[in-house]
C-alpha cells in the first residue's frame, strides 16, 4: 500500500499524543513522589522546570541547526527518547542512589523527545499537500489535549482498579505509544515546505519581521499563553486532592481531564470554524474568562464549582496557542519556520515559568496552591493587554 499524506497526518497526531504523555503524566503523580520518596513541592516543580529548560533547549538548538539536520531521522530519534524516559520510570528511581535523580534522567529523556515533537510536527504537517493548512494545524494541536485527556482517564483507571503503587507500570505501558511514531515515521512519506525550496533573503530583512516590535508582542503573547495553560494543567490534579479534599479519581477525571477535553473542544472549533471566526475578539474573551476561571477556582467555597472552573480554565486557555500562531501569520511579513520554532520557545518558557512559579509560591505558603492560582491571574491579563497593543499596532499601519 502507498502511504499517503494523510498517513503524515496520523504519524503527526501520534507525535502529539506522545508530547502529552511526556510533559502530563508525571503530574499526576506529584503527591505520591512525595510520600513514596519524601520530595519537597520545591522539588517537585524543579521537575516541571527541568522538563521544561529542556524542551525548550531543543527547540532552540533545532531551530538553528534546522537545515542541517536529516528530519526523519531526528523526529525518530525524538520518539525513541521519549519511549527510553517513560520506560526508565520503571526501574531508574529504585536502582540509582538517588530516586530523585532517577526522576530527573527519565523527565530529562522524555523532554528531549517531547521537545523535538514540538519543533519538527507542525512543519512536517505545514509541508503536507494539503487543501486547509490553518485547520489541519488546529487540529494536529487538539491531539496534544486528547492526548492528556486520555493520560489522565486512563491513569484514573489504572490507579483505581490496578492501584498507584503499581505506577511504573503504567509508565513503562505509556512508552508503547512513542514507539508506535517512531515506527511510524520510519516509513511515512515527508513532504518540504515552500519556505525550504526558496530563497526568502528579502523577506527576513522585512523591518515587520522577526526583528520588529509586534513580534514582541506576539513573543510575549505566546509567554502567557503557555503560563496559563500549564499553571492550571500541572497543578490541578494536585489541587484537587491536597487542596480540596477529593478523591484522586474524582479529583483527576473534574480537574484535569475535564481541563483538556475542553481545550481540545475549543481547538477543534477553531479549526472548524476558522474562517468565520474573529481571531482577535475569540482570543480576548477566552483570556477574560480564563481571568474568571482562575480566581473562581482559587476562592471558590464550594469544591464542585473549583473543579468546574479549573474544566472552564481549559476552555478559555485552548486557543491561545494555535490562536496566537495564526495571529502572528496573519500581521507579520516574515512567516517562516523560524517564526514558529521562536514562537514556540516563548510558548515553553510560559510553559516553564507557570507552573514553577505556582509551585514556588504553593511552597513557601504551607502547600497553599489557592494563592498561586490568585497570582497566576497576570498571564491572562497581559495576553489582554498585548493583544490589544498588536491591534493598536496593526491599525495604526493600516
Amino acid at each position: 500500500m502507498k502511504l499517503k499524506p494523510k498517513h503524515t497526518l496520523i504519524a503527526g497526531y501520534i507525535g502529539y499524543v506522545t508530547q502529552a504523555i511526556t510533559i502530563n503524566f508525571a503530574p499526576l503523580l506529584f503527591l505520591t513522589f512525595e510520600k513514596q520518596y519524601g520530595i519537597s513541592f520545591t522539588k517537585i516543580s524543579l521537575l516541571i522546570a527541568i522538563s521544561f529548560v529542556t524542551q525548550l533547549f531543543f527547540d532552540v538548538l533545532l531551530a538553528r541547526i534546522s537545515k542541517y539536520i536529516n528530519q526523519r531521522v531526528t523526529v525518530v530519534l525524538g520518539h525513541v527518547s521519549a519511549v527510553l524516559g517513560m520506560t526508565g520510570f520503571l526501574w531508574l528511581p529504585d536502582v540509582l542512589p538517588s530516586a530523585y535523580a532517577g526522576l530527573i534522567i527519565c523527565v530529562i529523556l522524555a523532554a528531549i523527545g517531547g521537545g523535538i515533537i514540538e519543533v519538527l510536527i507542525s512543519p512536517i504537517v505545514e509541508a503536507c499537500p494539503l487543501e486547509n493548512h490553518s485547520a489541519a494545524m488546529s487540529l494536529l494541536h487538539s491531539f496534544y489535549c486528547w492526548g492528556l485527556a486520555g493520560v489522565v482517564l486512563l491513569s484514573t483507571l489504572f490507579f483505581t482498579f490496578i492501584g498507584i503503587e503499581h505506577w511504573q507500570i503504567l509508565a513503562a505501558l505509556w512508552g508503547i505509544v512513542p514507539l508506535v511514531g517512531a515506527i511510524a515515521f520510519c516509513v511515512v512519506p515527508l513532504y518540504e515546505l515552500e519556505a525550504d525550496k526558496t530563497d526568502n533573503l528579502a523577506k527576513t530583512k522585512d523591518k515587520s519581521g522577526l526583528r520588529s516590535g509586534l513580534f514582541l508582542l506576539f513573543f510575549g503573547m505566546m509567554f502567557c499563553a503557555g503560563a496559563a495553560e500549564q499553571a492550571m494543567s500541572q497543578w490541578a490534579s494536585t489541587f484537587a486532592e491536597s487542596g480540596l479534599k477529593v478523591s484522586k479519581s474524582v479529583g483527576d477525571l473534574l480537574g484535569p481531564l475535564a481541563f483538556a477535553v475542553l481545550m481540545g473542544f475549543a481547538r477543534v472549533l477553531y479549526a472548524k470554524t476558522s474562517n468565520r471566526i474573529n481571531l482577535s475578539r475569540f482570543i480576548a474573551i477566552s483570556a477574560a474568562l480564563c481571568v474568571v476561571a482562575y480566581v473562581v477556582t482559587a476562592l471558590s467555597p464550594i469544591p464542585l464549582l473549583s473543579l468546574i472552573s479549573c474544566a472552564v480554565c481549559g476552555l478559555s486557555v485552548g486557543i491561545m496557542w494555535p490562536g496566537t500562531y495564526s495571529l502572528a501569520a496573519e500581521r507579520l511579513t516574515n512567516v517562516n519556520v523560524s517564526m514558529f520554532a521562536l514562537l514556540a520557545v516563548a510558548g515553553d518558557l510560559g510553559c516553564l515559568a507557570g507552573p514553577t512559579l505556582a509551585g514556588w509560591i504553593a511552597d513557601m505558603f504551607g502547600n497553599d496552591l489557592k494563592l498561586s492560582f490568585l497570582i497566576c491571574t497576570v498571564f491572562p491579563i497581559f495576553i489582554l493587554v498585548f493583544g490589544l497593543w498588536i491591534k493598536a499596532k496593526t491599525k495604526s499601519k493600516n
